[in-house]
């Protein structure tokens, strides 16, 4: 049986370089009930809309002109400016290769969903987001995002064991 979220105190920031995109994935999450949309048309107008507008979510295209979704999820991940470096990003692409969902994996989104997108595939995501929180780890320098396992294997003990990251550490 799906449960009812109420999503009107949600804050999603859609960031996409089409503004027809931009509408259709805010006409979505209207219809959903989310209450607080924001939108971006490139990474870097997306950075300082996240500095402004403090999301929960961050839908972001994947190609777009004046900073690309990797760049924006490098940012909000990992400058020392980022109002949000654990915010769930789900990156929105065209592209659905496995070698391009390892690579978004790999530079920290939290989910993954491919053009043309549908309500029910949307709404699954953020549910996902929701139900099935993920923990945040750290890498050395190599990586800092949500923990790229989907399964933890809780024997393994070897020297590439990943610790969750602490938060209260953190501030």
């Amino acid at each position: 049986m799906a449960k009812n979220y109420d999503f009107r105190y949600l804050r999603v920031l859609v960031v996409d370089d089409s503004r027809f995109m931009t509408r259709v994935v805010t006409q979505i999450l209207k219809a959903m009930g989310v209450g607080h949309v924001h939108t971006a048309h490139s990474g870097y107008d997306g950075f300082l809309a996240a500095k402004e507008f403090g999301p929960d979510i961050v839908i972001s295209d994947w190609d777009m002109d004046g900073g690309e979704g990797p760049e924006l999820v490098h940012l909000l991940r990992s400058d020392e400016d980022s109002p949000c470096p654990y915010v769930n990003i789900l990156m929105l692409t065209g592209f659905a290769e496995r070698k391009r969902v390892l690579e978004a994996r790999d530079f920290g989104i939290t989910e993954f969903l491919t053009k043309p997108v549908s309500a029910k595939a949307l709404y699954s995501r953020i549910v996902a987001m929701v139900e099935r929180p993920r923990a945040f780890v750290r890498v050395g320098d190599a990586y800092f995002g949500p923990d790229r396992r989907r399964i933890a294997n809780e024997d393994y003990g070897g020297p590439e064991r990943r610790l969750p990251v602490d938060y209260a550490e953190i501030g």
